[in-house]
C-alpha cells in the first residue's frame, strides 16, 4: 500500500476506518500555536495525521494521541514510528474515558477532529462507523473530557459542522470553555458553509471570525487556502 505522501512525512492509512480528508489538513495547518505548547493531545488519532501535522509545526517535547479502534491505533503507531519526530510522538490505545480518567496531567494544547455523524442509520462497517459517527464520542462528552484535560492557559482547537456550530459553543460554555476564533469554511463560493473550525480558551476574548473559500473551480485553489496548506500538500 503507497501511503499518503506529505512534503515532510508520509501517512499510511489503509487499516484506519477514517482516511485523510481536506478537514483533518485544515485543522491541522489552522491550529494556533503561538502560545508555544509544550505538551499536545490528539484525540481521536485515527492516522495519527494531527499529531504529525503537530510535529512539524512545533516545538513541542510531548505529543500524545488517543485512538479506541484497534486497526487505526496500529497504523498511528506505524506511522508515528515512521516519522522524523518518532522521539516526540505516543500514542495510547485507550477510550476518551479511559484516558481522563487515568491521567493526571494536563495539556497546552489539545486538537480533536471528532466523528461528525449523527444520523440515526449505520453502515454494517462497524469499524468505520466507530469513527465516523457521534455517538461514538458525543460533543457533550468531548467537551467535559477537555475542559478536565486542558491546562489553565491552553487551548482547544476542532473542526464540526457549521451546522452544530452554535450548540457546541453553547455546550463549551457550560465547561468555561470560550470560543477565541472562529474560521467558516465553504468549498467555493456559491456553495453552503460547510466546516466551523474553532480555537477555544478558558479566557473569554472578542471572537475573531473569517470565511476560508477552499477553491473557485474543480482542483482551482483559492490564494488562502494555498497559503494554509502549502506546508504539507506536496502540489501546493
Amino acid at each position: 500500500m503507497n501511503p499518503f505522501q506529505l512534503k515532510q512525512f508520509s501517512v499510511y492509512q489503509h487499516q484506519s476506518a477514517m482516511k485523510i480528508g481536506t478537514d483533518a489538513i485544515l485543522l491541522g495547518a489552522w491550529t494556533y500555536l503561538k502560545h508555544n505548547p509544550n505538551t499536545i493531545l490528539d484525540i481521536g488519532a485515527g492516522t495519527g495525521i494531527l499529531s504529525l501535522m503537530m510535529a512539524q509545526r512545533s516545538q513541542s517535547q510531548l505529543i500524545d494521541a488517543i485512538e479506541i479502534e484497534d486497526k487505526s491505533y496500529e497504523q498511528c503507531v506505524t506511522n508515528f514510528e515512521e516519522s522524523p519526530w518518532c522521539d516526540r510522538l505516543f500514542c495510547y490505545h485507550a477510550s476518551l474515558e479511559e484516558f481522563t480518567n487515568e491521567v493526571t496531567d494536563s495539556y497546552d494544547l489539545i486538537i480533536c477532529n471528532p466523528p461528525f455523524y449523527s444520523e440515526d442509520f449505520k453502515t454494517t462497517n462497524t469499524q468505520r462507523d466507530l469513527a465516523r459517527f457521534q455517538d461514538a464520542m458525543p460533543f457533550a462528552y468531548l467537551l467535559d473530557c477537555v475542559s478536565k484535560l486542558l491546562s489553565e492557559n491552553g487551548i482547544f482547537s476542532v473542526i464540526i459542522p457549521f451546522k452544530e456550530e452554535a450548540l457546541f459553543i453553547t455546550n463549551a460554555s457550560k465547561h468555561k470553555l470560550f470560543p477565541n476564533k472562529i474560521l467558516r469554511v465553504k468549498g467555493n463560493p456559491t456553495s453552503q458553509i460547510k466546516r466551523s473550525l474553532i480555537k477555544f480558551s478558558f479566557q473569554p476574548s472578542q471572537i475573531k471570525e473569517t470565511t476560508l473559500i477552499i477553491e473557485t473551480g474543480r482542483h482551482q485553489y483559492t490564494p488562502d487556502y494555498i497559503e494554509l496548506t502549502k506546508d504539507f500538500y506536496l502540489k501546493m
